[in-house]
């Protein structure tokens, strides 16, 4: 198998090809590793060096034999040391699986290596000291979005078709917007984050992953989605196999449309249209769309974001007997754990509240409308320096209100719970991806991928492909 029929091929295809004896699991590992090394060497996605061997995994799940990535976004897998993109965290190792990782397992995913971060996760772009810039592969002055960046390079590139991530403000679909691909944030609770904590950053923080096309997003739910012994609380378990919505009839949907940002931010007016673009496709699919948006206080958002992100933030670093060297650490990281030693039980009760705002008012709003279309930036992916994390300037609200007026349009969603995907539905007049944004209503996962397969056969991407691209 060459580097270009790898890359052609999403992980469904290339499962299907291992699974008919048309190539071997080994063969597809081996040119998997050539494509990974090459890429990077183009967008710096890889943390650490490749994993040799890879992680232990099945030989016979759904996914067996697909390469893949897992994120450095703390304790993942057992025995492999993580950093969180901080030079203060020096190769913590995970002392066993998360309930995940054992489901990534068990679906024979073939686990090669880990992926770059910003420090400490809390930004829209990954740019750390540690890492340095991870590059997009559309256009190398400009960002991957974050904080699953490292994986959205290395999956836009070709390199792997799937790859791990999490989404606690946007951390997913960000990344999907700024370098074309499907990034799926489940509903709360419908992937595991134990057995370490009950729920991942108060419930807003999900597992899922990056892909490059929509039934490989649906075929990865199947693999990672219920309940896990001890959990806290779990979405409504699906009626089937998420991959049989891939194709199926979403029905006559209500389907409204926004480009008005909830922060007050300005919008490209490139980004609007792609979101207005798919609301006519939508309509000439015989849907109901109007122009019609969830009320949102922007205000009650940062009240509850930001106790979260500090928490986020200073928590490994407050578990350790020491605190964090200055120098090893960037300025948002150092401000915010020195703003959550002042962080009172009151202030952190009022986050909850104004969560609870939040997510009435967004669950009134899915009483009248099935899904929801909205950009998933307010811009084009960002020139890199444009979200400055070791800026000393900022404090902890300042910083995300800095990530709001460049991503108005995720936070919302893990704070009121619902799924959303972001799909490449748009292109900008300069060859850069355009990421649009699907929510539906909470625990309705299936509705959200019948919507967006039918979108990819009506607004195509799967050939458009970037400047760096495996096998080019």
């Amino acid at each position: 198998m060459e580097t270009h029929e790898y890359a052609s091929h999403d992980a469904v295809g290339l499962r299907e090809l291992m699974a008919t004896g048309k190539v071997d699991a080994a063969e597809v590992e081996a040119v998997a590793r050539e494509a990974l090394e090459a890429a990077n060497a183009e967008v710096n996605g890889l943390a650490v060096p490749l994993f040799s061997p890879a992680l232990e995994h099945s030989v016979d799940g759904p996914l067996a034999g697909v390469p893949f990535l897992i994120k450095d976004n703390g304790p993942v897998a057992e025995g492999v040391p993580f950093f969180c993109g901080s030079r203060s965290v020096r190769g913590a190792v995970a002392a066993h699986d998360t309930d995940l990782m054992t489901r990534l397992r068990a679906a024979g995913l073939v686990t090669l290596g880990m992926t770059t971060v910003p420090e400490m996760m809390i930004s829209f772009s990954t740019e750390s000291v540690r890492y340095g810039p991870t590059l997009n592969p559309w256009d190398p002055g400009r960002g991957v979005g974050g904080s699953s960046g490292g994986a959205a390079a290395l999956v836009a590139s070709g390199a792997v078709p799937l790859a791990h991530g999490s989404d606690g403000a946007g951390s997913l679909r960000i990344p999907a917007s700024c370098c074309g691909l499907v990034g799926l944030k489940p509903s709360r609770g419908r992937t595991p984050c134990g057995p370490d904590v009950a729920e991942a950053l108060f419930g807003i923080s999900i597992e899922s992953g990056l892909s490059r096309t929509v039934r490989d997003t649906a075929h990865y739910l199947d693999a990672i989605q219920g309940l896990a012994p001890g959990d806290k609380y779990t979405a409504p378990p699906p009626s089937r196999p998420y991959a049989e919505e891939v194709g199926a009839d979403p029905g006559r949907l209500r389907v409204a449309v926004t480009t008005e940002s909830w922060s007050g931010s300005a919008v490209d007016p490139e980004v609007a249209e792609a979101a207005e673009r798919t609301g006519r496709t939508l309509a000439e699919m015989g849907h109901l769309v109007t122009e019609a948006s969830p009320v949102v206080d922007h205000g009650a958002v940062m009240r509850a974001m930001v106790p979260f992100a500090m928490v986020a933030v200073a928590a490994p670093l407050l578990s350790a007997l020491t605190p964090p060297d200055p120098d090893l650490v960037e300025a948002v990281t150092l401000r915010a754990f020195e703003e959550t030693k002042e962080l009172g039980v009151y202030r952190l009760l009022g986050a909850f509240d104004a969560q609870n705002q939040v997510s009435r008012s967004v669950g009134r709003f899915f009483t009248g409308y099935d899904v929801l279309v909205t950009p998933t930036l307010g811009r084009l992916p960002a020139p890199h320096g444009t979200l400055r994390y070791n800026d000393p300037g900022h404090s902890v609200t300042s910083w995300l209100e800095s990530l709001f007026d460049y991503g108005p349009f995720t936070a919302v969603f893990n704070l009121a719970g619902q799924p959303a995907i972001s799909l490449p539905l748009g292109q900008s007049r300069g060859g850069l991806p355009i990421g649009v944004q699907l929510v539906a209503p909470y625990g309705r996962e299936d509705l959200l991928l019948r919507v967006a397969a039918r979108l990819e056969e009506a607004m195509p991407w799967r050939d458009r492909t970037p400047r760096v691209f495996a096998g080019r």
